[in-house]
């Protein structure tokens, strides 16, 4: 079976740069000869097709309807990457039973010979989706920033998902601020609070700098590793693809999109 490495991009709270690192870090990590399909899992605010400006005909909803496959439904993205965009705005694809979570990655199953890496681009909050999809997933990396709520809320994540659901390994990835001393002081105000409460592993991976080329790039409807490949921030994003692709690989059996299938299904199934 072929391995595929599967990332949860997450972070408990809306407007820390989520989709933003999803996107960037996917890109720089093809640019190294990875094969990467990312998976917009904000279920009903979908953005990733936005941020890139694409124009997807189909989603989710029509692989979870039976009408196409999800073969139909990938989009090819800048750099090489490809998309599988959400449904943008459809309440039903918000609210979506565990059983039809399970129905929708049961479709990966189809084409994991495909790709090296899914990445996962989770909605905010820590609700069922988000939890189903980031307890499947064997990376997690938590974004956050310098503001007291993305601390407390990527806490209240990493607690819920470690004291609820037993995972007890995390990465942590510092974005949006002034300069590599702030990240690490970032890192050191999450860990001070879950070593003194919480039985975790965060492990910091670095950190994306405030820069206004993002906004700009962001505002052309283009990535910023593909728009201004020479700044601060893509040069960053590029040093993170590195590290990621240094990870290792998942063993089979459970190192193929398959297990994150079953893995899926089997929250679904607990929960009902």
């Amino acid at each position: 079976m072929h391995p595929v490495q599967v990332i949860a991009v997450t972070g408990g709270k809306g407007g820390v740069g989520k989709s933003n690192v999803s996107v960037n870090m996917s890109i720089a990590l093809a640019e190294l000869g990875r094969r990467v399909v990312v998976l917009d899992a904000d279920l009903g605010l979908a953005n990733i097709d936005i941020l890139l400006g694409i124009h997807a005909k189909n989603n989710i909803s029509n692989v979870l309807s039976g009408e196409i496959t999800l073969q139909d439904v990938l989009v090819n993205g800048p750099g090489g990457i490809r998309i599988i965009p959400a449904a943008s705005g459809t309440q039903a694809m918000a609210t979506l039973e565990p059983v039809e979570h399970a129905g929708l990655i049961r479709a990966f199953s189809s084409i994991s010979e495909q790709l090296d890496i899914l990445v996962v681009d989770t909605a905010a909050g820590i609700g069922d989706a988000v939890v189903s999809f980031v307890k499947a997933s064997q990376e997690v990396l938590i974004v956050v920033t310098d503001e007291p709520t993305s601390i407390t809320d990527a806490y209240a994540l990493i607690k819920l998902l470690n004291r609820d659901h037993g995972l007890f390994r995390f990465r942590v990835l510092a974005n949006m601020v002034k300069g590599s001393q702030e990240g690490h002081n970032l890192f050191a105000k999450m860990t001070k609070v879950t070593d003194r409460f919480l039985d975790v592993a965060l492990q910091y991976v670095g950190c994306i700098p405030f820069d206004d080329s993002v906004k700009r790039a962001v505002q052309r409807q283009r990535a910023v590793v593909e728009a201004y490949p020479r700044s601060k921030a893509a040069l960053a994003f590029k040093s993170l693809a590195k590290k990621v692709d240094g990870w290792p690989l998942p063993s089979t059996p459970r190192g193929n999109l398959e297990f994150f299938v079953e893995k899926l299904v089997l929250t679904a199934e607990r929960e009902e």
